[in-house]
Formats: structure tokens, C-alpha cells, sequence
């Protein structure tokens, strides 16, 4: 909650004194599902926190809270059968651009628009370099046509069940094999709402 807030990023002594003094008077659970009613309603997993997503800063919290949902749901990273974001996290991985970088460069895109953390999935470095600058509507489809014959394109996945699943665990659209650099902006609104979904969901199992 302090994360998605912002509750603690400025003054933190004082509204920590404050919050104190507010547990201590309501008690804990009034004093949080205040703020749940007010800071957490609808229009805020809706509207503010896919706004919030809609950042090209790597560092974001909103994008570490994002990966933080997929460990605690134990989604395998992109294109990947065994191996969890959590495995990735621990060891080795790449931030992959979901739309290649030197994908969009071709046509003109800048760093603060290829680099949109709504862009960026987590998966082995294997499967980056075999994706390299693909349109996705290739490399996707060529997931799907491969799965549909129970073999392998970019990562181990072999078949369609298990390629829809991770598709949707990392908040990709099954219809992204008709994309193209020209709705990307569309592609970003659209994955943002659902990366702001599948927060609401981890921080509804906490």
C-alpha cells in the first residue's frame, strides 16, 4: 500500500508520526480500511496506477511491485516452461522489450517511448537473443504456429494451453501476433490496464 501510495516518498517522519497517532486512536484496522477506500478504490487500480505505468524509468516501484506479483503468483518468465521469475530474479535474466528496441528504432521511436516499462517482460537471456529485433506479430505468431504442432520457437514452450497461460500471466494480449510498430501506443494502454489488474490481484492475496 506505501508503495503504490507514495505514502512515505516525502515527509515520511512526519505522516509516520501521523499514522501512528491515527492506529493508536481508531485502531489498525479502521485506519487501513480507510485508506483502502480512499486511496485504493476503483478509479485508482482504473485509472491512477495504469496512469502511474506509464513511465520509462526502469526503476519505477510501481514495475518492481508488478514483478513482485508474478513471483508471489508463480508465473514462469516469458516464453519460458520451467524456469519462474523468481528463478530469473535470483540469477540471471533480461529485461526484454516485448516490441524489440532495434524493432522500434526502425521506425523512428525514441528511448522514452521503447524503453515504456509496460514494453518490458522478464526472460532468459536465450530467448532475448533468439527473439533479437523481430516484428512481434512474427515472433509471436511463430510461437503459436510452432505450439500448434507441439514443437518449439524462442523457449520450450510446445503447446498452446501452456503458451496462452504465459501470455496472460505477463499481461499480453493473445491478439498481439496483429501488432505492429504503428499501434504500439495502443498496445501499451491496453497492457498497462492489465499490469494494474494483476497488481490488484497480488495485493489482494497479502
Amino acid at each position: 500500500m506505501s508503495i503504490l501510495t507514495s505514502r512515505y516518498s516525502g515527509s515520511s517522519e512526519s505522516k509516520f508520526d501521523h499514522d501512528i497517532r491515527q492506529v493508536n486512536s481508531d485502531g489498525f484496522s479502521e485506519f487501513f480500511n480507510g485508506i483502502l477506500r480512499g486511496e485504493l478504490s476503483d478509479s485508482f487500480w482504473n485509472e491512477s496506477l495504469p496512469q502511474a505505468l506509464n513511465s520509462s524509468v526502469t526503476s519505477s516501484p510501481f514495475f518492481k511491485v508488478f514483478l513482485a506479483a508474478q513471483v508471489k503468483l508463480g508465473d514462469k518468465g516469458l516464453l519460458s516452461r520451467d524456469i519462474t521469475v523468481l528463478d530469473l530474479i535470483r540469477n540471471k535474466y533480461d529485461v526484454h522489450h516485448i516490441f524489440p528496441k532495434a524493432y522500434l528504432q526502425q521506425h523512428g521511436m525514441k528511448r522514452g517511448m521503447y524503453n515504456q516499462i509496460a514494453n518490458f517482460a522478464i526472460t532468459q537471456s536465450e530467448i532475448n537473443i533468439a527473439i533479437g529485433k523481430k516484428d512481434p506479430g512474427v515472433y509471436f505468431s511463430e510461437m503459436f504456429e510452432a505450439c500448434a504442432k507441439n514443437t518449439k520457437a524462442h523457449g520450450n514452450i510446445t503447446n498452446l494451453v501452456e503458451l496462452r497461460s504465459n501470455l496472460e500471466s505477463h499481461c499480453i494480449p493473445e491478439d498481439i501476433v496483429e501488432y505492429n510498430w504503428e499501434n504500439f501506443e495502443s498496445f501499451l494502454n491496453g497492457r498497462r490496464k492489465l499490469m494494474s489488474l494483476k497488481i490488484k490481484k497480488y495485493f489482494e492475496t497479502i
